[in-house]
C-alpha cells in the first residue's frame, strides 16, 4: 500500500482502463481489475472479473468509440470514489449500439496496488 493515493493518479488509472477497454487489453484489464471485482452491470447482471475477462477474450464485446466525462472523484483514505458519464459506440454480441452511461468505481489501494474493486453502470438519456 502506497503512502497517499491523488486524484491525478486515479484519473490516470481511469485513462489506462478506458484504453485497455477499446483495445480490449486483456493483461492490461486483468492489472487494472482486482480479483475480487463484483460490478452490476446495466441490466443488473453482478460481473465478476473473469466474467469480465472473459467477455473480451471471447470478443462478445468491443469498444470502438469511448468519450468519458468525469462528474466526481473523492479519496477517501485507501479508497477512490468516481462517477462518469460515457459516450460508448461498439458491438455486443454481434448487435451494434450506442449510448450514453453513467458509471461509479471503486479504486482500492492494496498490497498489489491500485484496482477497480466494484462498481455499477446504467444507461441514461441526456
Amino acid at each position: 500500500m502506497k503512502n497517499i493515493m491523488t486524484k491525478e493518479e486515479i484519473l490516470h488509472l481511469e485513462n489506462r482502463l478506458h484504453n485497455a477497454i477499446k483495445e480490449s487489453n486483456l493483461q492490461a484489464l486483468d492489472e487494472l481489475l482486482h480479483k475480487d471485482l463484483l460490478f452490476v452491470a446495466a441490466d443488473g447482471t453482478v460481473i465478476t472479473k473473469e466474467l469480465d475477462l472473459e467477455t473480451y477474450r471471447g470478443g462478445q464485446l468491443k469498444i470502438y468509440e469511448l468519450k468519458p466525462t468525469v462528474e466526481n472523484l473523492n479519496i477517501i483514505g485507501d479508497l477512490a470514489v468516481i462517477t462518469l458519464s460515457m459516450d460508448l459506440k461498439g458491438d455486443y454480441n454481434s448487435q451494434a449500439f450506442e449510448a450514453k452511461y453513467r458509471y461509479i468505481r471503486f479504486w482500492k489501494d492494496s498490497i498489489e496496488g491500485i484496482k477497480v474493486v466494484g462498481g455499477s453502470g446504467i444507461q441514461i438519456h441526456s
